[in-house]
């Protein structure tokens, strides 16, 4: 590995260096409010005309804080390119809605903001002025010259959008105003699960970034788009001098799909509304205030048991309220509370919440539990509810909905320790060990004391007065009634394996086989869509890996290893975070005990050929029918794995730099029978099979089929 580089600018002061780039960013921007390039102010010669006048483009004006009595009998917006205004000019409609029919006679206002469009494909340049004019008495009531040689802001060409994931291209995109953005030929694979237009500073895309809606004003995660031509509005006051980059960004997985930066030396037209697009609740430029997209309130969230739960939490007087969110399956419930013990999780002891959806009643239900020992309840001790105990259930539901495949349900619980024995105190000067599960209900609608293997297994502190802890990215989430998904693929007696990237298959393949989200890639092995891998003990598996080579682009760099982390993503993961992992294969470290990745080869993916179409794939062959292999130069890195005989059983294959692109692998004693590979599933890989090292990895699979 490179040796750590010293922080940048060394020797200057952190105070001074803020100070230059502040001051470089106070000199790129815009003053506020800009309306324009300023024409003049109208000349009032009757009927108490006022108002400054902006060329907005070379079409376009503003007319800010116009004043007029109205009592003129035919008066109009008039222009003309005659020395000095005459009858020999022509009408402005206004409002613009008459531009196709006869507008209504000029009505008084007292400080209006007025847009003018110009007639007639009319530019600034071939006009000499603008007057409010009575045609039926050829009145001038007030006028502006046209200064010789302006130049009024002009939209602004950049280059495309920087290709680097899921087949993102465009033609060159424009900057039409200060608002609003024109994206030609877009294409994009739609398979990012929580991408959208991104904007924000830096010298990069980074996570600290806005949210763009999209070319419908929506903030849903971006479509697959083919080819089309699009506008996209800044929402809020943010305009394009506010901002660096444009981007398509995953939000949850904090990834780059491609950029276009936006140069400091604009000058673009302001946005007043001449753009359509630009809806009138982006921008009021007669009001003080701006109505943005509204966001919720800042407040507490923690993601853990693989950021598969959810919680958020706020003190209202001498209660907590409580909401517990994530994808439970039917009959499941998910229980949140305090430790047993301080310092670790400890079930013996703890003081936890179980909450459910009842199908019965198809409402949401919350019970406080003790636990007093890792049995069924019998009344007596167990994983009880306090109300089989002769307590009481502190926990009451304040609501709770299922969307989008997410159970979520808000619950509130007194801080104090209502019932000595059973209960614990919450407290909220410091931060307490807590514990979760996931487990099956069982008949009585009551946890079931075997589930709780999948359990914390870290210690997880939460400061309950906390006032914005949050560090939430987001749930994996289905839509309710979706597609069904693809059935799980599983390779045994296989020695020979490739490992490239495709797409994790939306809604049918990666998130609802493991439960994780995605960021819409994922590996296939010999490929298979993240299928469930069984080796045995003593045995060497060689697999070829072309995950990606160019460290400069981390969307195309995925090394491979082998761990027994679930999520995976050992390179991006703190030191005492990466202690909680095992290796196994795929990672060394350096002489001075650095970690770096060993299975980096040339990049080969599975791309869409047009958009993602896994929702109308009703199998995974026929979705591989709508996939093309695209493979850069060079060559697979070789990763010979031999399973040592005290290897765990489970382990699972991931990215080195990303998390949960992979899947499990089962290790089994020699002998031990294990699931076959679907024998059609083999047979129809053949028709893809594109290289000798795939044609022995067919001939072996083949071969197992038999034995």
């Amino acid at each position: 590995m490179t040796p750590r580089e010293p922080p940048p600018y060394g020797a200057l002061p952190y105070v001074f260096i803020l100070l230059i780039l502040n001051a470089g960013l106070s000199a790129s921007r815009r003053p506020e409010p800009y309306y324009g390039r300023v024409i003049g102010r109208l000349t009032q010669y009757a009927h108490g005309i006022r108002g400054t006048v902006y060329a907005v483009d070379e079409s376009t004006v503003f007319v800010r804080g116009f004043a007029y009595d109205g009592t003129g009998p035919d008066a109009y917006f008039w222009v003309g390119d005659t020395p000095q205004p005459s009858p020999e000019g022509t009408l402005v409609p206004y409002p613009e809605d008459y531009a196709s029919r006869d507008p209504p006679v000029l009505s008084a206002h007292t400080n209006s903001d007025i847009l003018l469009r110009l007639p007639a494909g009319k530019r600034l340049r071939d006009i000499k002025w603008i007057s409010v004019w009575c045609r039926r008495f050829t009145v001038n009531f007030g006028d502006v010259f046209i200064p010789p040689g302006l130049d009024p802001p002009r939209p602004r060409v950049l280059p495309e959008f920087k290709r680097l994931a899921h087949g993102l291209r465009s033609g060159n995109i424009s900057v039409l105003d200060a608002k609003t953005f024109y994206i030609p030929n877009l294409h994009y694979d739609g398979a990012g699960p929580d991408a959208y237009f991104w904007v924000g500073n830096g010298s990069e895309p980074s996570p600290f970034g806005t949210k763009v809606p999209n070319e419908m004003g929506s903030l849903n995660p971006l479509r697959g788009y083919q080819g089309e031509d699009i506008e996209i509005v800044l929402p809020g006051k943010l305009t394009a001098y506010d901002v660096d980059w444009l981007a398509v960004w995953c939000v949850e997985y904090r990834h780059n799909f491609g950029h276009v930066y936006i140069p400091k030396d604009l000058d673009v037209p302001p946005a007043l509304g001449q753009t359509k697009i630009t809806p009138a609740w982006w921008y009021n430029p007669t009001s003080s205030t701006t109505s943005q997209t509204p966001f919720s309130a800042a407040n507490n969230c923690k993601e853990i048991l693989d950021k598969r739960l959810q919680i958020r939490w706020e003190i209202q007087g001498d209660h907590v309220q409580i909401t517990l969110a994530a994808r439970l399956r039917k009959e499941q419930y998910m229980a949140f509370g305090v430790s047993g013990a301080e310092g670790r999780p400890a079930m013996l002891g703890a003081d936890v919440v179980v909450a459910f959806w009842d199908s019965r009643f198809n409402q949401p239900r919350v019970s406080d539990y003790t636990i007093s020992h890792l049995a069924q309840c019998d009344g007596e001790r167990g994983v009880c509810p306090d109300t089989r105990l002769g307590g009481s259930n502190d926990a009451v539901v304040v609501s709770g909905h299922q969307k989008s495949g997410v159970t979520t349900i808000t619950y509130r619980r007194p801080l104090a320790a209502t019932e000595s024995v059973k209960d614990k105190e919450i407290l909220t000067s410091r931060s307490q060990s807590v514990i979760a599960a996931f487990g099956p209900l069982n008949s009585r609608y009551e946890a079931n004391a075997h589930s709780f293997m999948d359990t914390t297994r870290n210690d997880v502190q939460l400061d309950f007065g906390a006032q914005s802890d949050n560090s939430c990215i987001g749930l994996a989430e289905l839509e309710e009634g979706g597609p069904a998904p693809w059935a799980a693929r599983v390779l045994a007696g296989v020695t020979a394996l490739t490992a490239r990237i495709g797409p994790a298959g939306g809604r049918r393949g990666y998130t609802p086989v493991t439960g994780h989200p995605s960021w819409g890639i994922a590996w296939y092995i010999n490929d298979l869509l993240i299928p469930e891998i069984y080796v045995e003990r003593g045995k060497t598996y060689t697999f070829l890996v072309e995950g990606g080579d160019d460290r400069t682009n981390p969307a195309k760099f995925h090394p491979f290893y082998i761990s027994d982390s679930s999520e995976g993503g050992f390179g991006q993961k703190k030191e005492e975070e990466q202690r909680k992992q095992r290796v196994f294969a795929g990672v060394a470290y350096d002489n001075e005990g650095y970690p770096y990745p060993t299975a980096v080869g040339r990049y080969c993916e599975w791309t869409h050929k047009t958009v993602d179409q896994s929702a109308t794939s009703d199998t995974f062959e026929q979705y591989m029918q709508t996939l093309q292999l695209e493979c850069n130069e060079g060559e697979p890195a070789v990763l010979n794995w031999t399973v040592a005989h005290e290897t765990p059983d489970l382990l699972y294959y991931q990215c080195y730099t990303h998390n949960n692109l992979g899947w499990k692998i089962h290790v089994v004693d020699p002998g031990t029978l294990v699931p076959l590979p679907d024998k059609s599933a083999i047979i129809n890989s053949a028709k893809r099979l594109t290289s000798l090292a795939s044609l022995v990895i067919l001939t072996l699979a083949l071969t197992a089929l038999h034995r």
